[in-house]
């Protein structure tokens, strides 16, 4: 199997200013095509770390993908290094000019020697067309020109802006790499639960894991109350490894039926939508505590306007009152943060928004305004439609973040079991 190694360039990823969501999303998409992630590397924009990084990481892999250090400043120092690393001069690449001078033209804008600059490249890479970006790709195999019959190896430059980089893996990288590598067929097949924790899922299924041969994996994936089983297997013949998979899979989800959200691997926003759409239903939010981060899902969906006509943030009291008709004396007596009080916001966004599933949320988040009767990480969350409006409480002990996300996910699951059974 090839082994790839990615390194990240930028002091801006070392000093935590910039999280590298690259690397992970590279490792993805070559697992996806059987390519090996052995090693991964960030080094800051220093000639001599980045020239290290090089030579070790070609000790450990076949394929060495980088990014970053492209840009037009005196700190992306990324091409200079590696035009001297594989021995080369640099020159101006037709291609890379021509799409500097269309970006500009596009934008309106002048162009500047800094810019034109961006067209110099190695004379011993090819040149990938960024067609995003000023920043070309850079394609080096340097064993095709070694007199020492270096073993194949090569090594991928790419802009560190990750739509940049997307564009160019997508374009250029992944469709290569299995002509020029013996890789092997990979498949997965992932379900998603909800309700119940990952330990108690290993204990469920642990015979059925056991059991699996050897060519076959099964990965836990937690993510805020929810955990993604993915069955991984690989092997030479495609079809032989997909039939065994899907033979297993389907062994799994009779196993954890009780907890499964959905048998493929997609989001639950995504599986919400796809339930309303079959029903021709319709829904709406109303959010305290979550601050409409319920409708920011279920709006990334493309195609969402079918079945989401809106939400209703009433983050305080009065718009509470106004807009969802909260009983004032509901929030006087037991307050915003009760079951009393998301049960009349489901019932006004029913009646505002005219949809037929609503969900509320109203609670305590963090990291203050908790008290002893109502401490800080308390939620209550209220689905429902015309008939039946269900609650519940949930006490949270993590920061505000992570207890925004919690409700959020668990809010969508109840309304995602409400609408299958009301």
């Amino acid at each position: 199997m090839a082994a790839a190694s990615i390194i990240t360039i930028g002091d801006e990823l070392l000093i935590g200013q910039t999280i590298d969501t690259n690397s992970a999303w590279m490792a993805q998409e070559l697992n996806k095509i059987g390519v090996w992630v052995k090693r991964r590397v960030a080094v800051g924009d220093v000639w001599e770390e980045i020239w290290n990084a090089l030579d070790e990481e070609s000790k450990h892999s076949e394929i060495i993908l980088i990014t970053g250090g492209l840009g037009p400043t005196a700190d992306d120092i990324t091409k200079p290094l590696l035009c001297e690393y594989f021995g080369g001069k640099m020159i101006v690449s037709d291609v890379a000019l021509q799409n500097v001078k269309d970006i500009f033209t596009k934008l309106n804008r002048p162009i500047i020697e800094r810019n034109l600059k961006q067209a110099e490249v190695p004379d011993v890479c090819t040149v990938l067309n960024n067609k995003r970006g000023t920043a070309p790709g850079m394609w080096f195999e340097p064993h095709l020109t070694s007199p020492k019959g270096e073993e194949k190896r090569i090594y991928v430059s790419m802009p560190g802006v990750p739509h940049e980089m997307k564009g160019i893996m997508l374009d250029y990288v992944l469709p290569q790499l299995p002509s020029l590598f013996n890789l092997p067929a990979v498949y997965h097949q992932t379900l998603l639960t909800a309700g119940v924790g990952e330990s108690f899922l290993a204990d469920m299924i642990k015979d059925f894991e056991e059991a699996l041969p050897a060519y076959i994996k099964l990965a836990y994936l937690p993510n805020y109350g929810m955990v993604r089983l993915r069955l991984t297997g690989r092997g030479d013949d495609k079809a032989a490894v997909e039939k065994v998979v899907d033979e297993r899979f389907a062994e799994l989800k009779l196993l954890v039926k009780e907890f499964m959200v959905t048998d493929v691997d997609e989001p639950i926003e995504m599986t919400i939508g796809k339930i309303l759409r079959s029903l021709n239903k319709t829904m709406g939010t109303a959010e305290s505590c979550t601050g409409g981060a319920i409708a920011s899902l279920i709006t990334s969906i493309a195609g969402s306007s079918d079945y989401f006509k809106g939400s209703i943030v009433s983050y305080a009291n009065e718009v509470k009152e106004n807009l969802l008709s909260v009983s004032h004396d509901t929030l006087m007596t037991v307050g915003a943060v009760s079951e009393e009080t998301v049960t009349q916001m489901v019932k006004g966004a029913l009646a505002q928004l005219k949809v037929d599933y609503a969900v509320a949320t109203s609670g305590i988040l963090g990291p203050g305004g908790g008290t002893a009767e109502k401490p800080v990480g308390i939620v209550w969350v209220a689905v429902g439609n015309k008939d039946k409006i269900v609650t519940q409480k949930f006490q949270w002990r993590f920061d505000r973040a992570r207890n925004t996300d919690l409700t959020v996910q668990n809010a969508l699951n109840m309304l995602r079991k409400f609408i299958l059974i009301n």
